[in-house]
Parts: C-alpha cells; structure tokens; sequence
C-alpha cells in the first residue's frame, strides 16, 4: 500500500487523545478535522464535552486548532465557540493550503499532528504536508453526501492497515 494513504497512528476518538497522551507523543499542536471527527457534521456549535476537551489541551499547553474542508462560516462559527483559530476550505488532500498555516503560524513539523476521520482527505494531506497523522473512527454513523464517496475508496485501505497492522494504535480498545 502506498505510504501516503498509511497514518502515523490510529486512534477510536479524538476524544480518547488527552493531553497525557498528546504529550507522551511530543505533539504541542493539534490540527483536526471538524466534521465527524470533533463533531457531527450537522452540529453548528461546540457542545460543553468539547469545550471542556479543547481547555484542556489548552490548559496543558497544547495548541488546537481546526483544519476543515467545510465552509468558512460553519468552520468560523464553531471554532469562535471554542475559542480557537481555525482554517476552512482546506482542500484536503491537497496539503498546500495545508503548508500555508503550517508555515504561517510557525508551527513545527516534528510536533504538529492532524487528526482526522478520513483516509482519503486527511490522512493524506498530513502526509502530504509531512506532519504525523492520527486517523480516528468516524464519530457519528451518518455522513454528508460527499464524504459517502470517500468512504467507498477508503473501505478496504482501513481493513489492510488494521489487518497488516501498518500503524499502531494509541490506546487499546477493552
């Protein structure tokens, strides 16, 4: 399998990764997916679970924020609620926007992660950006249309990395 499709790490949650855990890592900056990752694509505001999660990364000195392919308003709306910045229409898999912040905000390659629910888009523009990635398992059953397709090409890519154990999991599922 090609490298670019394989994450550093596979995790159950986001919410599974506290700061514990992130530090242990040597990860100081967090950058997630929004949409099925740290919410359900139908939620327009942070809820207090994800508040309380985001001030506790924060409280233990670790960066957070969002990097979406969603649009500039849901994007905005939510990471206002948390009190975080936040960059929308990514265009992942493409990771020169991705580059762009990376850059921008002076964040260290050898410290930063994207977490994400998705193979097909963050999985691959972490990569692509040379960040370590954490692929998570889609929160909520449902998806938005255009993830649905994604999904299809990334079906048999997760059960080859979870069978041939091609990237290890962060905390072990009881």
């Amino acid at each position: 399998m090609n490298k670019i499709f394989i994450p550093t790490y596979l995790a159950k949650s986001i919410y599974d990764l506290d700061a514990e855990t992130l530090k242990s890592l040597n990860i100081k900056t967090v950058l997630s997916d929004l949409d099925n990752t740290l919410a359900s694509f139908r939620s327009k505001d942070a809820d207090q679970s994800t508040l309380d999660y985001i001030n506790s990364l924060k409280g233990n000195g670790i960066n957070f924020y969002i990097a979406s392919n969603n649009t500039s308003e849901r994007v905005k709306r939510f990471a206002s609620t948390l009190g975080i910045k936040a960059l929308s229409g990514l265009a992942k898999p493409l990771s020169k926007r991705l580059k762009k912040l990376l850059k921008e905000e002076g964040l260290d390659l050898e410290t930063t992660v994207l977490i994400g629910d998705q193979i097909m888009t963050d999985v691959i523009a972490g990569n692509g950006a040379g960040i370590r990635t954490i692929l998570c398992e889609k929160l909520v059953p449902e998806d938005p249309p255009w993830t649905r397709f994604n999904r299809i090409f990334e079906r048999g890519k997760r059960k080859k990395i979870n069978k041939n154990k091609l990237a290890p999991r962060i905390k072990e599922e009881d």
